[in-house]
This record gives structure tokens, C-alpha cells and sequence, in this order.
């Protein structure tokens, strides 16, 4: 009785065990879907975010037009008055490791660093990476060890943890970090001011690989520029525009004891180490996604080694996924391998859930160093140890604030609301063409049809290559014939504020372009006031729906935004019409 009793309880223990498991990973393939497809809809607009950006004020234009903004900002550098009043570190150049202490102890507590030694800093870094070439060549004989860290996006937590594990940069212990340092997270600004002070102290063990997010464009969608402007309201242009040449003078990639290769996303079949070697990376500046419109080969070269992914099967085919680079097989990797005598790959620019992934046949390594990226206790970070056999030796972390106190099923339950949530706005902001899907299948009209028909139609819309039949029960009801309400899709969530003026075609049309709306007004705001003025709004507003093909009249428009302009003086604040049209989830609202 008592050895039944215990296989019961193993079965019961397992099972329950492998259902925990099944739950999180459809919740973090949402997340991983959703990221993707949001980077698709970024590069789909490419040409016209390019468009705006050559024809509306950004960081870079001004009225000196025969000097950089970057020159512009550092006539200005002397004025910029440090106060008696202001106790963070006083740096002074050059920097010590005393420095770099001060300033890892002052963003523990939260605390800035004053905007005149950023741009100190910054135009101290850009003078050194300006030094530096395309590839970087390191070896392993001068230390016991390299390190290697992926995507950082912003947690400083994770930086801060990798030194506490691992030690601080120095001739010592060399760091290689490849690339997004920022966005996403609350911290990017903080990440790349330690970055680069290291950089600055110790040029020849701290290196650093440009990613896709190093990017103005990726910048305004994904949070870094709304952070700097935040954190320093009276000098983020300045900031900004420095940041951007910055980071068009990072390095490509980084090889070691010349058999690994280090670089952000990937390599396709036109990959050619010689050419990406002596291009001007310069040149290349924020334009690199967006630029691909011109179908040069040198844009092409950067943008497959910033954004490709490895698969599985043989060949180099397009990332439909994330709308650019490519995806590369096992036999790309191995053609590169024998052209070049290297004898490993290793990138980051992936979600890995346990931190890292090993494909190819051990060829190419997979590392991602941000713990907690979609969600509290979502994955852990991961950094990779190098000796001089180039042995790879992983560390895994995950920063807890939280998750200590929940058990697994509610670490699990959170992460899969947080996803669902996720999910649920992506599909209202597509409601009228999955209304129309799920039409095509109910010929009868009744409002129901089948779980597979249910599950053809939410790929066809979506195309997000989920698990539908699995998700079904947590998105739509199903009555007793086993059959599919399909507008039960949408009965838990409804827009934010009830506007009358705005159409439903027009509503869902601003719930769905929410973020692609607000890089433009960040464009075209150019005192970062928030305020867009009435004429601005329409005129933005026309471009955009031409640019897209989407039918809605001007009127409705104009007729909203006169409706929005609440005290009469010809502006609206954007942030209140961004936020009139997100999805609100009816049951989260009674809560609060």
C-alpha cells in the first residue's frame, strides 16, 4: 500500500510537474512571437520612418548647419554648471578605477550622473572606439580567461550581478559584451555610462560588439530615447545625438586566438569577414534596418550580422520572423568555418530561457545575459567563461526580487497572465479582420464553429505560429457541442477610454499603430513637450495612412482630434491620445 501510495504521488508529481513545464512554454513563445512580430511591423515601416527622419527635425539638424550637433553640443560643454547641490560622482578625466567604483556605488542608489560628465564621457569613448577597427583580435594568452556576455536591454541588475559573480573588468579579466546594452529595460543609460568607463580605463579588456538595438530608430520604439529624456529633461538632444555617433563608430565583431567569432545575430552565405573588416562602419549609421530600401551590400552585410538567427535545417533563407536578416543553417556555418579556420560562432540577439543554447553540432553558442527579459522569473541570464583550449564553460544567474517568495505554479501563473495579457491586446487590435476569418468558417452564422477552424483562422490573422488549439480555453469559450463562440475572443477587453468621436474602424486602426504613431510624434516633437500641434497631427496622420493603404476618411480623424484638444489652444497632448486607445482588460480594471 505504501509503495502505491508513493507511485501515485511520483505520477501525480510528474504529471503536474510536466503541465508546469507545458505552461511556460507557450507563455514564452507569446512573448518571443509578439517580440518578432513587432520587429517585423518596425522594419515593414522602415522607409517611412526613413522618410520622416530625412524630413522632420531629429537630434541631428538644428540651425548650425555647417557643424555637427555633436560639435555644436561640445562648444556648449563648458557652460553646462555642475552645482554645489548635486552629490553624485565628480569624474575627471582621465578616468581611474577609483572612478568606475564611484560610479557603480552611485547607480546602486539610484542615483545620476550629472548630464555634463555624461557628454564628457561619451565624447571620451567616441575618441577611443573611433581607434579601434571593424574586427577586434584578442587572445587568450594574455589572461586565463575571456568572458563573453550577451543582451544586457537595459537591467542593470544583471550587469551588476555578472561583476559581483565574476569581478570587474580589468587586464586581468577581459570582457567581451555583444551588443543591446539598451532598450527595453529602465537602466540602459546607467549599463552604457559603467560600459564605457571601463572601456575608457581599460581599452584592451573591455570590448564591445554593436547590436541591433545600438540603433535611433530602434531607440524611439523600444524606450532608450523616452528614458534619456527623462532622466536628463534639459540635455537629452544633446545626449542622444552623441549617443548616435557613438554607437556607429562600435566595433562589428571580435574574434579570439583567430577560431571564435563574436558578433550580435548572425551570418548568412554572403557573409565575407574581409569586406565587414574594412568597411566604413561609420557610415552606417541609426539607417541600418531602415535602409535596406536600398539594397546596398554593405547594408545588407551589417544587417545580417545584427539580426539573423541559426536554425536547424541547411541553407540561408530570409527571417520572415523578425522581418530582417536571414536565417542560416548548419552548412552556412560550416562554409564560414572552413573559409576562415574558426572553430566556433558565438551570438546573442535571441531569447534563451535558460540563458544559452548550443546548435550546429556545437558549433554555435547562443548566449543571452538578461534574467527576468519578458517576465519576473521568466528566464535566467547567462554569461560564458573562455580559456585558452576555448573550452566554453557557462554561468547561469537570475536576479530575484520577487520570485523567491512565490512558489514555481505561481512564478509559472504569473508569467503566463503576463503573456496572455500580451496576446489579448494583439488580437483586439486585430478584431475586424479576425471577424472576418472567423466568418469565412461559419457559414451559417451562428457565432460558433470549430476548434480547428477557430485555430486556421487566428494563424491566418495573426501569424504569430502559436499553439491555438492549446491556447484556446484561455482565449475563447466553447459550448457543449464542442464548438468555438468565436467573438468570446474579445469579450474581456474593450479600449481605454470611451471616445464617441472615434469610429470602431478608426479606434482599432489607433490601437494598433499605438507604437508606431509614437516614434513618429517623437520624431516630429521636437522640444519634447509632448504637445503636437493640430496641424502636425493631420498632416502626420495622412502620410502615415497612405503610406499603409489604410481607408479612413479625414474627417473622422479630424473630427477626434479636435474632440481630444480638450482646452481649445490647438494642441493635444499625445501621451493622453496614446493612451485613449490601448486595451484595457475588463477584469484587471475592476480590481484597481
Amino acid at each position: 500500500t505504501v509503495i502505491r501510495a508513493a507511485i501515485l504521488i511520483q505520477k501525480w508529481y510528474r504529471l503536474t510537474m510536466a503541465r508546469l513545464e507545458m505552461r511556460r512554454r507557450y507563455s514564452l513563445s507569446i512573448f518571443q512571437s509578439i517580440e518578432y512580430a513587432d520587429e517585423q511591423d518596425q522594419l515593414q515601416l522602415s522607409n517611412f520612418f526613413t522618410f520622416m527622419l530625412d524630413h522632420c527635425t531629429h537630434p541631428d539638424s538644428g540651425n548650425n548647419k555647417n557643424k555637427s550637433n555633436v560639435e555644436i553640443g561640445f562648444e556648449k560643454l563648458d557652460k553646462i554648471d555642475v552645482p554645489d547641490s548635486y552629490y553624485g560622482p565628480r569624474l575627471s578625466f582621465p578616468l581611474t578605477v577609483e572612478d568606475a567604483n564611484a560610479l557603480l556605488h552611485a547607480f546602486r542608489n539610484e542615483q545620476l550622473l550629472h548630464a555634463r560628465y555624461v557628454l564628457q564621457l561619451l565624447s571620451e569613448t567616441r575618441r577611443v572606439l573611433k581607434e579601434m577597427p571593424n574586427i577586434t583580435h584578442l587572445s587568450t594568452s594574455y589572461s586565463k580567461e575571456i568572458t563573453v556576455c550577451g543582451d544586457l536591454h537595459g537591467n542593470l541588475d544583471d550587469l551588476l550581478l555578472i561583476f559581483y559573480k565574476n569581478g570587474l573588468p580589468s587586464e586581468q579579466n577581459p570582457y567581451v559584451f555583444n551588443g543591446d546594452f539598451v532598450d527595453r529595460g529602465k537602466n540602459s543609460m546607467e549599463i552604457l555610462i559603467i560600459l564605457f568607463a571601463f572601456l575608457l580605463i581599460y581599452p584592451n579588456d573591455l570590448h564591445l560588439n554593436r547590436g541591433n538595438h545600438e540603433d535611433y530608430v530602434m531607440n524611439l520604439r523600444y524606450g532608450f530615447t523616452k528614458e534619456v529624456s527623462k532622466k536628463y529633461k534639459d540635455h537629452w538632444k544633446q545626449i542622444l545625438s552623441l549617443l548616435r555617433d557613438v554607437f556607429s563608430w562600435l566595433p562589428l565583431a571580435t574574434i579570439i586566438d583567430s577560431k571564435v567569432l563574436i558578433l550580435h545575430g548572425g551570418i548568412s552565405d554572403t557573409t565575407d569577414l574581409d569586406f565587414l573588416n574594412v568597411l566604413e562602419r561609420n557610415k552606417v549609421r541609426d539607417h541600418i534596418h531602415v535602409r535596406v530600401i536600398l539594397f546596398s551590400f554593405k547594408n545588407f552585410a551589417i544587417l545580417d550580422i545584427l539580426w539573423s538567427d541559426p536554425r536547424s535545417q541547411n541553407g540561408c533563407t530570409p527571417n520572415k520572423c523578425r522581418g530582417g536578416g536571414c536565417y542560416f543553417g548548419p552548412d552556412v556555418t560550416a562554409k564560414l568555418f572552413e573559409r576562415y579556420n574558426l572553430k566556433m560562432l558565438i551570438r546573442s540577439h535571441e531569447f534563451k530561457p535558460e540563458g544559452y543554447e548550443i546548435s550546429h553540432d556545437g558549433k554555435v553558442i547562443t548566449i543571452f545575459s538578461a534574467s527576468n527579459y519578458y517576465e519576473e522569473g521568466s528566464n535566467r541570464g547567462a554569461y560564458i567563461k573562455l580559456n585558452p583550449e576555448l573550452t566554453p564553460r557557462f554561468v547561469q544567474y537570475q536576479v530575484s526580487k520577487f520570485t523567491r517568495r512565490q512558489n514555481l505554479q505561481e512564478r509559472v501563473g504569473t508569467i503566463e497572465s503576463s503573456a496572455l495579457k500580451s496576446l489579448r491586446e494583439k488580437i483586439y487590435a486585430h478584431r475586424s479582420e479576425l471577424i472576418s476569418a472567423f466568418a469565412q468558417y461559419d457559414l451559417n452564422g451562428t457565432g460558433r464553429i470549430s476548434v480547428n477552424d477557430w485555430a486556421a483562422a487566428m494563424e491566418s490573422v495573426l501569424q504569430l505560429e502559436l499553439p491555438w488549439r492549446m491556447l484556446r480555453s484561455q482565449l475563447a469559450q466553447m459550448n457543449p457541442d464542442g464548438e468555438v463562440d468565436f467573438m468570446s475572443c474579445f469579450y474581456d477587453l474593450k479600449m481605454g477610454q470611451p471616445i464617441k468621436e472615434a469610429q470602431p474602424a478608426l479606434a482599432e486602426t489607433l490601437c494598433r499603430y499605438r507604437k508606431d504613431l509614437e516614434i513618429i510624434f517623437n520624431i516630429i516633437d521636437k522640444d519634447h513637450s509632448g504637445l503636437i500641434s493640430l496641424e502636425e497631427f493631420s498632416q502626420t496622420w495622412r502620410l502615415f495612412t497612405s503610406h499603409l493603404g489604410i481607408d479612413i476618411q479625414d474627417d473622422s480623424i479630424d473630427k477626434l482630434v479636435l474632440s481630444i484638444d480638450y482646452n481649445k489652444d490647438g494642441h493635444i497632448d499625445f501621451n493622453e491620445f496614446l493612451e485613449a486607445f490601448h486595451v484595457v482588460h475588463r477584469l484587471e480594471k475592476k480590481a484597481t
